[in-house]
Protein backbone atom coordinates (compact mmCIF):
# COMPACT_ATOMS: atom_id res chain seq x y z
CA UNK A 1 0.00 0.00 0.00
CA UNK A 2 1.74 3.66 -1.10
CA UNK A 3 1.40 6.12 2.01
CA UNK A 4 -0.35 3.59 4.46
CA UNK A 5 -1.18 5.38 7.44
CA UNK A 6 0.17 2.08 9.44
CA UNK A 7 3.40 -0.45 8.82
CA UNK A 8 1.98 -3.09 6.78
CA UNK A 9 2.78 -7.16 7.27
CA UNK A 10 4.10 -8.99 3.89
CA UNK A 11 5.19 -12.57 3.81
CA UNK A 12 7.89 -14.58 1.85
CA UNK A 13 8.05 -18.18 1.04
CA UNK A 14 11.71 -19.49 1.36
CA UNK A 15 12.19 -22.48 -0.81
CA UNK A 16 15.69 -23.81 -1.03
CA UNK A 17 17.13 -27.16 -2.45
CA UNK A 18 20.80 -27.42 -1.43
CA UNK A 19 22.29 -24.06 -2.52
CA UNK A 20 19.46 -23.01 -4.47
CA UNK A 21 16.79 -20.42 -3.92
CA UNK A 22 13.49 -19.99 -5.54
CA UNK A 23 12.88 -16.35 -6.89
CA UNK A 24 10.55 -14.32 -8.94
CA UNK A 25 10.73 -11.06 -10.76
CA UNK A 26 7.81 -8.77 -9.39
CA UNK A 27 5.93 -6.70 -11.73
CA UNK A 28 4.64 -4.32 -9.46
CA UNK A 29 5.69 -1.84 -6.82
CA UNK A 30 7.66 -1.81 -4.42
CA UNK A 31 10.23 -3.67 -6.07
CA UNK A 32 9.09 -3.51 -9.50
CA UNK A 33 11.30 -5.18 -11.93
CA UNK A 34 13.66 -6.84 -9.22
CA UNK A 35 14.03 -10.57 -7.91
CA UNK A 36 12.70 -11.52 -4.72
CA UNK A 37 11.29 -14.44 -3.02
CA UNK A 38 7.60 -15.29 -3.41
CA UNK A 39 5.54 -12.99 -1.40
CA UNK A 40 2.77 -10.37 -0.71
CA UNK A 41 0.35 -9.08 2.19
CA UNK A 42 -1.29 -11.02 4.85
CA UNK A 43 -4.18 -10.75 4.85
CA UNK A 44 -6.79 -9.87 7.60
CA UNK A 45 -7.76 -12.89 9.64
CA UNK A 46 -5.06 -14.70 8.07
CA UNK A 47 -1.93 -16.47 9.16
CA UNK A 48 1.88 -15.76 8.62
CA UNK A 49 2.13 -19.44 7.05
CA UNK A 50 -1.43 -19.52 5.39
CA UNK A 51 -0.18 -16.49 3.38
CA UNK A 52 3.23 -17.57 2.96
CA UNK A 53 1.58 -21.16 0.99
CA UNK A 54 -0.58 -19.38 -0.72
CA UNK A 55 1.79 -16.38 -1.81
CA UNK A 56 3.83 -19.18 -3.52
CA UNK A 57 1.18 -20.79 -5.00
CA UNK A 58 -0.39 -18.10 -6.63
CA UNK A 59 3.19 -16.92 -7.85
CA UNK A 60 4.42 -19.93 -8.96
CA UNK A 61 2.09 -22.48 -8.62
CA UNK A 62 3.84 -24.33 -6.38
CA UNK A 63 2.29 -25.97 -3.24
CA UNK A 64 3.96 -26.53 0.27
CA UNK A 65 4.53 -27.17 3.52
CA UNK A 66 5.80 -23.99 5.92
CA UNK A 67 8.24 -25.17 8.56
CA UNK A 68 8.89 -21.81 10.13
CA UNK A 69 10.27 -18.75 10.39
CA UNK A 70 13.66 -18.05 9.09
CA UNK A 71 13.71 -14.22 9.13
CA UNK A 72 12.12 -10.62 9.76
CA UNK A 73 13.07 -7.50 7.92
CA UNK A 74 11.55 -4.13 7.82
CA UNK A 75 11.53 -2.20 4.80
CA UNK A 76 10.57 1.47 4.66
CA UNK A 77 10.71 4.10 2.12
CA UNK A 78 10.53 7.69 2.00
CA UNK A 79 10.01 10.66 -0.16
CA UNK A 80 7.94 13.33 1.46
CA UNK A 81 6.42 10.96 4.19
CA UNK A 82 6.36 7.48 4.70
CA UNK A 83 6.05 6.41 0.85
CA UNK A 84 6.08 1.81 2.37
CA UNK A 85 6.61 0.34 5.57
CA UNK A 86 6.27 -3.26 5.65
CA UNK A 87 7.49 -5.68 8.06
CA UNK A 88 8.49 -8.57 6.49
CA UNK A 89 8.33 -12.38 7.96
CA UNK A 90 9.84 -14.85 5.66
CA UNK A 91 8.63 -18.23 6.10
CA UNK A 92 10.64 -21.47 5.15
CA UNK A 93 8.85 -23.76 3.13
CA UNK A 94 9.31 -27.66 1.89
CA UNK A 95 7.89 -27.51 -1.65
CA UNK A 96 5.22 -30.43 -2.00
CA UNK A 97 5.23 -29.73 -6.23
CA UNK A 98 8.57 -30.44 -8.21
CA UNK A 99 10.45 -27.01 -8.40
CA UNK A 100 10.65 -27.98 -11.87
CA UNK A 101 7.06 -27.03 -12.51
CA UNK A 102 7.22 -23.70 -11.14
CA UNK A 103 5.82 -20.77 -13.55
CA UNK A 104 4.98 -17.39 -13.48
CA UNK A 105 1.10 -16.38 -11.81
CA UNK A 106 0.15 -13.19 -10.45
CA UNK A 107 2.36 -10.15 -10.56
CA UNK A 108 5.44 -12.00 -11.58
CA UNK A 109 6.69 -12.19 -14.95
CA UNK A 110 9.70 -14.90 -13.98
CA UNK A 111 10.45 -17.71 -12.19
CA UNK A 112 13.60 -19.73 -11.14
CA UNK A 113 15.79 -21.58 -8.96
CA UNK A 114 19.31 -19.65 -8.27
CA UNK A 115 22.52 -20.92 -6.80
CA UNK A 116 22.74 -18.28 -3.95
CA UNK A 117 26.01 -16.97 -5.40
CA UNK A 118 24.29 -16.63 -8.98
CA UNK A 119 21.21 -15.16 -7.32
CA UNK A 120 23.91 -11.67 -5.64
CA UNK A 121 24.44 -11.07 -9.14
CA UNK A 122 20.47 -10.70 -10.28
CA UNK A 123 18.74 -6.95 -9.81
CA UNK A 124 17.17 -8.36 -6.03
CA UNK A 125 15.68 -6.41 -3.44
CA UNK A 126 17.26 -4.90 -0.99
CA UNK A 127 15.54 -7.19 1.36
CA UNK A 128 16.20 -10.35 -0.84
CA UNK A 129 19.65 -9.74 -0.77
CA UNK A 130 20.12 -9.33 2.61
CA UNK A 131 18.19 -12.88 2.97
CA UNK A 132 20.38 -14.78 0.72
CA UNK A 133 23.46 -13.16 2.46
CA UNK A 134 22.10 -14.48 5.94
CA UNK A 135 21.28 -17.68 4.15
CA UNK A 136 24.61 -18.38 3.15
CA UNK A 137 25.51 -18.04 7.11
CA UNK A 138 23.50 -20.78 8.13
CA UNK A 139 19.37 -20.94 8.86
CA UNK A 140 17.89 -20.82 12.52
CA UNK A 141 14.08 -21.94 12.29
CA UNK A 142 11.91 -20.38 14.36
CA UNK A 143 8.13 -20.92 15.26
CA UNK A 144 5.30 -18.87 15.57
CA UNK A 145 1.81 -19.53 17.11
CA UNK A 146 -1.87 -18.92 15.48
CA UNK A 147 -4.04 -18.07 18.24
CA UNK A 148 -7.49 -17.18 17.31
CA UNK A 149 -10.22 -16.39 19.79
CA UNK A 150 -14.21 -16.66 18.75
CA UNK A 151 -16.37 -14.84 21.25
CA UNK A 152 -19.60 -16.53 21.61
CA UNK A 153 -22.40 -14.33 21.80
Amino acid sequence: MRYPPFPQVGVGAVVLRNNDILLIRRINDPGKGKWSVPGGHLELGESIYSAATRELYEETGIKGEPLGIINIDEYVEIEDKVKYHYVLIDVLIKPNTPLEDAAPGGDVDRVGLYNFKEALNLDLTRSTRSLIMKLMKGIQIFKSNFIVIRKEE
